[in-house]
């Protein structure tokens, strides 16, 4: 009799347990689903019919274009509608989508703010917002996006300071902020980011200095400050930190000063953009690097050049270079790509 009762027990607990976790899963769904049909209803435009044709509720919003859920919870994880010309807003029911890990809207025309309730996606490691038509300040909630790895809103309407709070999110790898209308000072801050591998703030409206604390973010690859007001002048061991540095991109700006002499320890540095400064000694620097660089300087084409032998493609576009080039001295050299006439010695 109690082996009997016992049993009916467990059965009864494993029937209302299986019961509760299907409802439970059913209302997870029923949330995702409402919160994408609230996103399609506020596009106004999908001229190629994606969403027209494939978010129905006939379907599995798992089975939804650009829709993938994950193999345990059935929720969705990753969002990508990215190259759909769509245009429309991001509605706050967007926010409801907590287990989404990417979320990639890039190179469409969305518009409007963005919302708040963005700040519910604490899984998010992937968001790219970049080339819609965003307006607003910036994204106040990104420092509570813990897990961000890679954070891209390029060429947006985006407005007001770089917050504080963006230190926050202290794990992410990429930072692509250029081409929007982001005023005031570099956080110091972003020096936290110690696994960042791109920092892009360029074509700006940034003032003040460059944080040194940038220059020893020793994963980083590329940093780009191109065309802002930054003032003052670079640190005496810029490259001491930058062992993989790759790019660094700092014209079109009011910075000063001489460039320093461990220049030579970036050793994978390709592509120095200093022009339109007032930094000093730069060219005596190009022959303690051993990589084949592109740099971009006014004046006349540094003789250093010539060292750089395995030089296949030159690209001097976009500067106010003048002088002369010599055949003889770049025997592999193809490709010559400029905006202005050189006289060419053989």
């Amino acid at each position: 009799m109690e082996k009997a009762l016992t049993s009916f027990l467990l059965t009864s607990l494993l029937l209302h347990y299986v019961m509760a976790s299907s409802a439970m899963t059913k209302t997870n769904i029923t949330t995702d689903q409402l919160a994408l049909s609230s996103l399609k209803s506020q596009i106004a435009s999908d001229p190629f019919h994606f969403l027209d044709e494939s978010w129905s509720f006939a379907t599995s919003i798992c089975h939804w274009v650009g829709v993938t859920c994950g193999s345990r919870h059935q929720r969705v994880n990753s969002l990508n509608l990215s190259n759909m010309a769509l245009t429309g807003k991001i509605p706050r029911d967007l926010g409801n989508l907590t287990f989404l890990v990417s979320l990639d809207l890039g190179s469409n025309n969305f518009h409007g703010n963005l919302p708040q309730e963005m700040a519910h996606l604490r899984q998010l490691k992937f968001l790219d917002l970049s080339f819609n038509s965003f307006r607003g300040r910036f994204l106040l909630v990104i420092g509570s996006l813990l897990n961000l790895r890679e954070l891209n809103i390029r060429a947006n309407n985006l407005i007001g300071s770089i917050p504080l709070s963006l230190s926050n999110a202290s794990r992410l790898e990429t930072l692509e902020i250029s081409h929007n209308s982001l005023l005031g000072n570099i956080p110091e801050g972003i020096g936290n980011f110690h696994n960042m591998k791109v920092l892009s703030v360029q074509y700006n409206q940034l003032t003040g200095s460059i944080p040194f604390t940038v220059f020893n973010i020793s994963r980083i690859e590329n940093i780009a400050f191109t065309m802002n007001s930054l003032s003052g002048s670079l640190p005496n061991g810029l490259c001491n930190g930058l062992p993989i540095l790759k790019g660094l991109y700092l014209a079109g700006n009011k910075l000063h000063g001489h460039m320093t002499t461990s220049l030579s320890n970036c050793s994978q540095l390709q592509l120095l953009s200093s022009s339109e400064n007032d930094l000093t000694g730069i060219r005596n620097r190009l022959n303690q690097l051993t990589g084949n660089p592109l740099y971009v300087f006014p004046g006349e084409i540094p003789k250093a050049i010539s060292n750089l032998i395995e030089l296949e493609v030159l690209d001097l576009q976009n500067n106010r270079f003048s002088g002369s080039l010599s055949k003889n001295r770049y025997g592999d050299l193809q490709y010559i790509w400029s905006e202005r006439d050189f006289s060419v010695k053989k």
